[in-house]
């Protein structure tokens, strides 16, 4: 409601810069808010990250046209949590334990107090927030950030599997910088290279 209320106001054709500061959250309102946004400001959105967008806050920078961060400021992996767990650590665990039991049939033991403790549906949560998270931002990058573009979806699928990376990124909390998002084809720039100009009077 508040988003709603610093929003009704403002002047459609402008388009709009979102600050953007934050640890994450929730995957269903994040796609909320951006749905959202994208109704109020279906072409022009532009994020700035003065220090960091973690997260769920990585996903609604993918969902910009453009996003721009300081040299400090980082966005982070968006391998999803399911409970407050790594879903992509779940998966990795539960073949590991198929593998090893497969070879040795003793390592039931070993693995029943650990697999124990997930409930009989969280391996399909943790797929589908995988496949939920991987295909909302790969949507909204094709449909955005690179609308029109040669290779869209090709630069879109590129950046999703960098991010969603669990192995790669080693923690949810990694911190991702400037030169590793321009590395990986998101269209960043550096705020310490704009005019702040540009960035008052760009947009509201």
């Amino acid at each position: 409601n508040g988003l709603m209320m610093a929003i009704h106001n403002m002047e459609r054709d402008k388009g709009l810069d979102l600050m953007l500061h934050t640890p994450g959250g929730s995957l269903a309102a994040t796609e909320s808010i951006v749905d959202y946004l994208r109704q109020m400001f279906p072409t022009d959105i532009r994020v700035i990250v003065p220090q960091i967008a973690m997260s769920a806050g990585t996903m609604i920078a993918c969902c910009s046209n453009k996003i721009l961060m300081a040299k400090h400021s980082s966005l982070g992996p968006i391998d999803p949590q399911i409970r407050g767990v790594a879903a992509h650590g779940v998966i990795q665990e539960f073949r590991r334990a198929y593998r090893e039991i497969k070879r040795d049939r003793l390592k039931v033991e070993v693995w029943r107090p650990i697999l124990g403790k997930y409930s009989p549906t969280f391996l399909s949560e943790c797929e589908n927030g995988i496949k939920w998270a991987s295909s909302f931002v790969e949507e909204q990058l094709s449909d955005h950030m690179f609308k029109g573009k040669s290779g869209s979806n090709l630069k879109a699928k590129k950046i999703v599997k960098h991010l969603t990376d669990y192995r790669g990124n080693k923690a949810h909390n990694r911190h991702i910088h400037y030169a590793e998002c321009k590395k990986i084809g998101l269209d960043v720039d550096l705020i310490e290279s704009v005019p702040n100009a540009e960035i008052e009077n760009e947009g509201q």
